[in-house]
């Protein structure tokens, strides 16, 4: 007998149409997929719904978030170089980083779906490791809902801040899983430096890499050449990403394509988050060339930004409409990026609405899935590791039905 059996509902699998099916769960995985399946120890009528597999955030920052705190206007200002100012300035007036405002945020994006997330956390001599504590202390308590992957981010400056490399080196000792990295010569002004110290602890620790690079145009270009060059000379493709990425959308054509050709043969991925004015990735050009893209929320509702909800669906709607992806077919190539796309870039295995994948799924009334990600429904029902965590927009305890 199954633990769990959804009745009637439409699993998406990229490229098909969805068909009314059943899905049949058990020890937290999809045991089945068919018509007429055998009982079980509790049943839920679908009702034709749409069944998407778990979102992915593969790039927020948890450990800026106010989420659920009292309104802070913004007072950053536009520039890089503001925001970080400001963003550390007054963590401390803000009692940043905080867990109960991190573990808010989770709780609202566990409710919309999303099953994991990847989160950057600010390292430097003046906060320490406290973010990567605050963090893991919030993701403990969604333990059951929600998976969190940490990236030991030196949002201050790696080479250009004294102390904050050590610090890097102890948060992957201590078990954070990535090492990040800050526009390695836009802002540190020493490209080479920058990636030879990131490849390094990567190497040694066997961490992924995320690095936010914002530099644009001819600039930000050179860094993705140096980036894919250094992933294939150290082996690490499939462990390489790079975040944000803004100069990739706005390069000529031929620069994207055949950088876009470069990432998928050295196995270096990108993450997209529409950001402001910022230019987006390309979905379409990135799936032609069979490089992986993800996608993120970025700050929420934090000192860099008073946006967002926390709403990877709704984050999708974004990227969809900043890169103009107006057929199913293209919008569908976005939510792939949502789920799929951050999906390979965070490692994970099992993943997807197969028999044996993992039972991280949630459903939502929509005719297609283009209609999902344009109308953003409520997500009626969210399963993680095939129990039900959220139900109707608000989180339920693990194990209610």
């Amino acid at each position: 007998m199954y633990d769990l059996l959804l009745r009637g509902g439409r699993p998406w699998i990229p490229g098909g149409s969805p068909e009314v099916t059943d899905i049949a769960i058990a020890g937290g995985r999809i045991a089945a997929v068919g018509r007429d399946l055998a009982t079980a120890t509790q049943t839920v009528d679908l009702d034709g719904a749409l069944v998407l597999p778990g979102l992915v955030d593969a790039h927020c920052h948890l450990d800026k978030t106010l989420f659920g705190g009292p309104w802070v206007p913004n007072t950053g200002g536009l520039t890089l170089a503001g925001r970080i100012a400001n963003g550390e300035g007054r963590r401390d007036e803000l009692g940043l980083p905080s867990t109960d405002y991190a573990a808010n945020l989770l709780g609202a994006m566990i409710t919309a779906g999303t099953s994991h997330v990847r989160s950057h956390v600010d390292i430097d001599p003046e906060v320490g490791l406290r973010g990567v504590e605050a963090v893991r202390e919030a993701a403990a308590r969604h333990a059951d809902r929600v998976d969190v992957q940490l990236v030991a981010f030196p949002q201050g400056g790696l080479l250009a801040r004294p102390g904050t490399a050590e610090l890097l080196e102890a948060a992957l000792a201590d078990g954070v899983e990535v090492v990040g990295g800050l526009d390695p010569a836009g802002y540190d002004r020493d490209a080479t430096g920058q990636l030879d110290l990131l490849f390094d602890l990567a190497e040694k620790y066997g961490a992924r890499i995320d690095i936010h690079l914002h530099d644009r145009g001819a600039l930000g270009m050179w860094q993705y050449e140096l980036i894919i060059d250094r992933t294939r000379a150290t082996g690490l493709a499939g462990r390489v990403t790079v975040s944000h990425a803004y100069a990739m959308g706005e390069l000529p054509a031929a620069d994207q394509q055949r950088i876009a050709e470069g990432l998928a043969e050295a196995g270096v991925a990108m993450i997209t988050c529409a950001v402001g004015d910022a230019p987006v990735v390309p979905v379409r050009l990135m799936h032609r060339a069979g490089a992986a893209l993800g996608l993120g929320n970025d700050g929420i509702r934090d000192l860099w930004t008073p946006y967002g909800d926390g709403d990877m669906l709704r984050r999708t709607m974004t990227v969809a409409f900043r890169d103009r992806l107006v057929s199913d077919t293209d919008i569908e190539l976005a939510l792939a990026a949502g789920t799929f796309g951050g999906a390979g870039i965070l490692g994970l295995a099992g993943y997807g609405l197969g028999v044996g994948d993992a039972a991280d799924l949630f459903t939502v009334q929509a005719e297609t899935v283009a209609a999902a990600v344009v109308s953003v429904p409520q997500r009626a029902l969210v399963l993680k590791r095939g129990r039900v965590v959220a139900r109707d927009g608000a989180l339920v305890a693990v194990g209610d039905k």
